[in-house]
């Protein structure tokens, strides 16, 4: 008999309240008491929502003496030490602090948190320079407590990748911030641990350029798994909501676990280990519903902002490569798409050899979100633009007329100035070269599409390899797999003699050889010509095998 599972804990970052209240938690303190035994000074970056925060809570409780709270836990070891002593806590929570409205504010939100520990740890601050009260909060609170400190800073970055987008208020940012970081390393002799979380990795650079002393542990294969769930953390600690989630759905538990590995699994940090992310987990084992609960928990302006000013395409990331300093060469608001995407969380590390990494979307959820991000922001077009859930159905049970169904009202729902903006984006290219002016090129087709597929939540990969060539799309749902070749033509006569082409291509080339030869596979080709002057599909080869 299945044991009563216990309480979800979304959306809670306290770790005593997760240990009193009857809360889950998976036991990760085996990292932290790693980290307490072999070094000082640590810093980690994870995306929002990855559990940053409850990490810092359970060091804190950790420090401050909680035994209470490790029981049963790797951790409660760690407690029984001979040597085992508390230490007095300073922590920051730098997303509470005021940045809306201007440096001084900024300053003076600053000081009030460094004055509310002096508080809690019976010592008085004065009003002071914000850089200037954290030096003297560090070390009066080891002097009056005889003991050194343990500082706990987290989301270091967040003041900055609220205004990502302003780079004159960022640079005024970061100075404030880094005059209050580098007082960490002046006050090196008060201090027994320092770990510190954000977002975006730091350069050598920016805020912590003074800060030669700190670890950073992010990409290290041995703390991959500090934060987030690995796939037998899943199946250990979360049995019984499988158990129940199965029934819910009216799935065997084997299909159920390969559904959610394939929609929530799959963030890697060193290229190594899978993880989940734990909202997205947590969130699916309360509604036993696949939907995007990461992305719509609050999509970061400052990502929307990004795509649109660099004109990003959604299939330009799969497969991404790159070396292992990738993300570390500028500040976030510089950084090249692929860092920027990563260090937000959007692309992962699917692989990696030597120094050389491959990047990629990590899951279904992050697909299907970003490419809908892409659409909204780059195509202007509104959630409700076109029926994704109705195509993912359609495409499930071998509907391949409904892309070119669903692919129309895409397009007809696309706004004139949009047309008008790539008309001119292609004549500006083709004036370079000395050769006509082309509205539209094809690729612009082949994106809106490739996002449409994509946001529907169906597996879609571009420019696949074969052995004669390489086919535009393939997508695959429930067992069905689409060939596609799309070209764009201008009229309908063109358009006739296009489709055919496309499907002659797919043919000749033997793009779908590899999966006529899986009898599991039920093989649809698709030849699609656009005709780029009436903005539709005007003729569609259509073939099933």
């Amino acid at each position: 008999m299945t044991s009563k599972p216990l309480k979800l804990p979304i959306g809670i970052q306290t770790f005593g309240i997760i240990r009193t209240e009857g809360y889950l938690y998976v036991d990760k303190t085996k990292y932290l008491v790693d980290l307490i035994d072999n070094g000082r000074i640590y810093f980690m970056s994870r995306p929002r929502r990855f559990g940053k925060s409850l990490t810092v809570s359970t060091f804190d409780a950790l420090f401050s003496g909680k035994k209470e709270l490790f029981r049963g836990l790797y951790a409660e070891e760690f407690t029984n030490r001979p040597d085992y002593k508390t230490y007095p806590v300073v922590r920051l929570d730098m997303s509470d602090l005021t940045v809306d409205m201007g440096p001084d504010v900024l300053r003076a939100s600053m000081l009030a948190r460094v004055k509310e520990n002096g508080e809690r740890l019976g010592v008085k601050i004065g009003d002071a320079a914000p850089g200037d009260a954290f030096s003297a909060l560090l070390k009066n609170t080891a002097q009056r407590h005889r003991s050194q400190t343990v500082l706990l800073i987290d989301e270091y970055d967040s003041p900055i990748l609220q205004h990502v987008s302003d780079h004159p208020r960022i640079e005024k940012i970061r100075e404030i911030l880094k005059n209050f970081y580098v007082r960490i390393k002046a006050a090196d002799e008060y201090l027994r641990f320092v770990f510190m979380t954000g977002i975006s990795k730091f350069s050598k650079m920016g805020v912590f350029s003074a800060l030669n002393n700190l670890e950073d542990i992010s990409t290290d294969n041995a703390f991959a798994a500090m934060l987030g769930y690995t796939e037998e953390e899943l199946l250990s600690n979360f049995d019984g909501y499988l158990d129940k989630t199965a029934l819910t759905l009216e799935m065997s538990k084997e299909d159920l676990i390969a559904r959610i590995r394939d929609y929530y699994d799959g963030f890697s940090f060193d290229g190594k280990t899978r993880l989940y992310n734990p909202f997205s987990a947590l969130n699916f084992f309360k509604k036993r519903e696949f939907l995007n609960f990461w992305f719509e928990s609050g999509t970061p302006s400052f990502l929307a902002d990004y795509v649109k000013r660099h004109d990003l395409e959604a299939e330009n990331f799969r497969g991404f490569p790159t070396d292992d300093e990738f993300a570390m060469n500028a500040e976030i608001e510089h950084a090249p798409p692929e860092s920027f995407l990563f260090q937000s969380g959007y692309l992962s590390i699917r692989e990696k050899i030597g120094r050389k990494l491959i990047l990629d979307y990590p899951n279904m959820e992050v697909m299907s979100s970003v490419s809908k991000l892409f659409l909204r922001e780059k195509f202007e077009i509104p959630g409700a633009g076109f029926a994704t859930a109705e195509l993912e159905e359609s495409l499930a049970r071998g509907d391949a007329e409904s892309i070119v169904k669903t692919y129309n009202a895409l397009l007809a729902s696309l706004p004139y100035d949009i047309y008008e903006r790539e008309t001119r984006k292609y004549d500006a290219e083709h004036a370079k070269t000395g050769a006509s002016a082309v509205p539209y090129a094809e690729s612009f087709f082949h994106a809106l599409l490739f996002s449409m597929l994509w946001s529907s939540r169906v597996n879609t990969t571009a420019e696949n390899h074969g052995y004669k060539g390489r086919s535009d799309i393939e997508a695959e749902k429930n067992g069905y797999c689409y060939v596609i070749e799309l070209k764009a033509a201008d009229g309908k006569e063109a358009s006739e003699k296009a489709a055919e082409a496309a499907m002659r291509q797919i043919r000749e080339k033997g793009y779908a050889d590899k999966h006529a030869q899986n009898a599991q596979k039920n093989v649809t080709l698709l030849g699609l010509a656009v005709d780029k002057k009436a903005r539709r599909v005007e003729r569609a080869v259509i073939e099933r095998l």
